[in-house]
Formats: C-alpha cells, sequence, structure tokens
C-alpha cells in the first residue's frame, strides 16, 4: 500500500531537515507532503535543501494552525494510507513502520501511537502537561465509549477515505480532538501501538499550552455531543462506510 507522510510545519528550522532526511531514507515511504504554516524563521529554506522526488512542498500565505495546515496536506496526499508526522522530532520517524503495520496487515483501519500504552523511552518533563493529557483522553474516552490513551499524540494514521472525505473545522491543535470524536461514530477498527516520546522544553521550541487545553475541552463537547448531526457529516459517514465497505471488507 502507499504511504503519505503529512508534515506540518511551523518555525522548525532546527529539526525539520533531519525529520525530512529521515522520512526520505524509509523505503516504503512513497510521499512526503509538507505545508510550511509561514514559518517566520528559515524554516522553508530548510525544508527545501532536503532534496528528493518523495517530497512536495506546500507554503501557506499566512500562518492558520496546524489543523488548516493538515486539511492542505489531506487534500494534496495521494496515498492509501495517511500518516501525521510533526517536524520537531520529539517523534522518531523510524517508528512508522510500527504505527502502520496493523493497516498494513488489515487487521486497522485507524492506528494511534500511543505514549503511555507500554513504556518505551520517554524524556521526564511537564506532570501538568501529563495530568492534562490524561484528563483529555479521559474526557474524550467518557463521550466516544473508545479506550484510548492518548488522544494527543503525533502519531495518527489511517486509510486514506477515513480523512480525505473529513470536513475538519477546527483550529490550531484542535484537530486530534476532533479527529477523534469523528472515527469513534464510524464502524472501523481502531488500535494503538506503543511509541517513544522525546519531549521539548518551551525554551526549546514547544508550542502547545493552557490555552490549546481550555479549548480541547470545548471541542470534545462540541465534537462529539453537537457536530455528529450536522448534515456534513451525516454525509461523511456514510462516504466513509460505503468507501471502507468496498475497499477493505
Amino acid at each position: 500500500m502507499s504511504v503519505s507522510v503529512l508534515v506540518p510545519v511551523y518555525n522548525e528550522e532546527k529539526t525539520v531537515g533531519i525529520i525530512l532526511s529521515k522520512l526520505v531514507s524509509l523505503p516504503f515511504v512513497t510521499e512526503i507532503i509538507v505545508i510550511d504554516d509561514c514559518s517566520k524563521d528559515n524554516s522553508f529554506y530548510e525544508i527545501t535543501s532536503v532534496s528528493s522526488p518523495k517530497i512536495r512542498v506546500f507554503k501557506l500565505e499566512k500562518n492558520s494552525g496546524k489543523t488548516n495546515a493538515i486539511k492542505k496536506a489531506i487534500k494534496e496526499a495521494t496515498g492509501e494510507i495517511l500518516i501525521i508526522q510533526d517536524a520537531d522530532l520529539e517523534y522518531d520517524p523510524m517508528e512508522i513502520e510500527s504505527v502502520i503495520e496493523p493497516i498494513l496487515n488489515n487487521h486497522a483501519d485507524v492506528v494511534y501511537g500511543s505514549r503511555f500504552i507500554v513504556k518505551k523511552t520517554m524524556r521526564v518533563l511537564y506532570f501538568y502537561h501529563y495530568l492534562a493529557n490524561k484528563s483529555l483522553t479521559f474526557l474524550s474516552n467518557m463521550l466516544t465509549n473508545l479506550n484510548m490513551t492518548d488522544i494527543e499524540t503525533c502519531y495518527k494514521a489511517f486509510r486514506s477515505p477515513i480523512l480525505k472525505y473529513m470536513n475538519l473545522s477546527s483550529k490550531g491543535f484542535g484537530m486530534e480532538v476532533e479527529i477523534t470524536a469523528m472515527i469513534s461514530k464510524l464502524p472501523i477498527r481502531i488500535y494503538e501501538v506503543p511509541i517513544s516520546y522525546y519531549g521539548r522544553t518551551y525554551e526549546e521550541g514547544k508550542k502547545i499550552g493552557l490555552k490549546d487545553g481550555l479549548m480541547a475541552i470545548w471541542y470534545i463537547f462540541y465534537f462529539n455531543i453537537i457536530a455528529p448531526f450536522k448534515k456534513s457529516n451525516k454525509d461523511y459517514f456514510d462516504k466513509v462506510r460505503e468507501k471502507l465497505k468496498n475497499s477493505t471488507r
């Protein structure tokens, strides 16, 4: 199966070149869709300095957040499997193969890489980030009836139709909650696999903060209670059910 890696980038000049070089080296990766979200540093230069026919680069005219960058990447991607890769080295591209393996083996339609399901290599950082992550995941599980351990993880892999037909409407980092809510309403197979995590401090460039956490709480309620009844999302559920029924069952 063809694999598209979606890479949103904003002010990651120190790490994006390393990430892309690692992705290019993976033989199973078909294409790498890089979206520069109007970075203010030299990220775009570092992106274009990595030469490979696998890489396709798009630069947004104004900074509009991770969700919009991912929307653009989804639109441009052609792979049968889509996986999200942040550009900050907190997640090691060498683990992508283990994340997509359940899809390749036709066990799963969606796979989340979890930092908590089995402890692997993990940098010890902020207790309150850990507590917030676990609290958001717990609240999400209550409304989705899923038993997830890490909804805020970067590594999320999908059969293409699940993302291609999705009408992402959240802002900033809200897509993590939105995607989880939407897929919970589908008759699909969702797996988690253990991954490592090499977290950063704010001094090192970490971006997510208190405001994003508060917005995530609102999004959990909105996308689980209100959004599923919107016509556009009802149409999404119908399209994905039909597409997956024809392609995987």
